[in-house]
């Protein structure tokens, strides 16, 4: 049994500027969770439903409308387990937790049974190939099958509400790593998004869901994250640093190649790099492309073996040449755009014969599109390839308007 103490421990969110924005989670525990009283509900969430120094579970159990059933999402409740990890279910405070990514991926019925609402309060990284929308939406399946509302407490998306880039995902099959229509970097809130997915029928079953959001007071689309007052909380064992969350929208895409995107070190996608590669060349070029709010600099790392974060790095105990990736300016990053050129610099500077296991499988999913990989094989500038995603884009702006709460 996970003790709620423990669970709360275990978060360690990071020092926040003065308070800013009061999240759905914050604006429900303010109203002393009227809307949940007398209800029994399920709650889908992680260690990231926090409010302020509490946890969402602590506050609900203080006021005395504990969850029947909590749901977790990959990486568990705690967000320590590693990314691919099945998990199966445990308990947490006499509470039973049933994992969405071990068996099941979605609520099975007999566990929603006799109840009358499905909460959803988890904090999102606002990318597509990030696996905590899909879940959101399963669990919507799931509520509309049972005949149950689904309330999602609203979060900031962590990138802004203004950034929208890479290709949107259209010719290629739906999987759990690219479940919607839409780009790497959506900008959009888990509200917004939940709204979008239901009323452009991005899932089948949800035309009869009672759907609703409770919604963030003080955020505002311009605002990335720093600028929320709010506290960073990893959301996953290699995201608990905010300076890889807002840079994995781009470096999250080297996961789908051979080149290693920092795991099995302190700077999980903030470092970037192949073996016996030269650092300061591969620096030089990309400091040439004079990429908004970043700066790279020249390192030489050996990925190791992380317990719970990183246990089998690419190129465990081996040197790499690479690039530290320095956020200057985080209100000017374009980490999707950014991302996009590092593959191209990357690409362009192996020997030619690693270039044919250069993508691996999985990288068109994760991008949403072959045209990116195609794009980077065939020696294209990465400003070219970039322009490849505009029309879509406006395509997905313009349908996105009617589904945006906040100015």
């Amino acid at each position: 049994m996970l003790a709620l103490s423990l669970l709360l421990a275990l978060s360690s969110p990071t020092r926040a500027q003065a308070h800013t924005v009061k999240t759905g989670a914050e604006i429900l525990n303010n109203q002393g969770f009227q809307p949940l009283k007398g209800k029994k509900f399920a709650l889908v969430t992680n260690q990231s439903a926090m409010v302020g120094e509490s946890h969402l579970l602590e506050l609900m159990e203080g006021k005395g409308v504990p969850p029947s059933v909590i749901f977790t999402p990959e990486h568990g409740l705690q967000g320590i387990a590693e990314d691919g990890v099945h998990l199966a279910d445990g308990t947490a405070a006499g509470i039973p937790v049933k994992s969405l990514y071990g068996t099941t991926r979605k609520p099975r019925q007999e566990d929603l049974k006799g109840l009358d609402l499905m909460l959803f309060d988890i904090q999102d990284a606002g990318v597509r190939f990030y696996t905590y929308i899909s879940t959101m939406g399963l669990a919507m399946q799931a509520a509309a099958q049972a005949g149950i509302p689904f309330m999602v407490l609203d979060r900031p998306n962590p990138l802004g509400g203004d950034y929208v880039a890479g290709f949107v995902r259209e010719d290629l099959p739906a999987t759990f790593t690219s479940l919607y229509p839409i780009p790497v970097a959506h900008g959009m809130t888990v509200g917004e998004l939940a709204y979008m997915i239901k009323g452009e029928e991005m899932l089948p079953g949800l035309a009869q869901l009672e759907l609703s959001v409770v919604r963030m007071q003080g955020w505002q689309r311009e605002m990335r994250w720093p600028d929320t007052g709010l506290a960073w909380v990893g959301t996953s064992p290699n995201l608990a640093q905010l300076e890889s969350a807002l840079l994995y929208p781009g470096t999250g895409l080297l996961e789908g190649t051979g080149a290693s995107e920092g795991r099995g070190s302190d700077e999980p996608f903030q470092i970037a790099g192949w073996p016996g590669i030269d650092p300061q060349a591969l620096a030089k070029r990309l400091n040439a492309e004079q990429l908004a709010g970043l700066r790279f600099e020249p390192v030489e790392f050996t990925p190791v073996r992380l317990p719970g974060i990183s246990s089998a790095p690419k190129y465990r105990d081996r040197e790499l040449g690479g690039v530290r990736i320095e956020i200057t300016d985080y209100s000017k990053v374009l980490p999707v755009e950014a991302g996009v050129a590092i593959l191209c610099a990357l690409y362009g500077s192996i020997p030619e014969p690693a270039r044919a296991t250069f993508f691996r499988g999985g990288f068109d999913d994760m991008a949403g599109s072959c045209d990116l990989r195609k794009g980077v094989q065939g020696g294209e500038p990465s400003a070219a390839i970039i322009a490849r995603w505009s029309g879509a884009l406006k395509r997905f702006a313009e349908l996105r308007q009617g589904y945006l709460l906040y100015d």
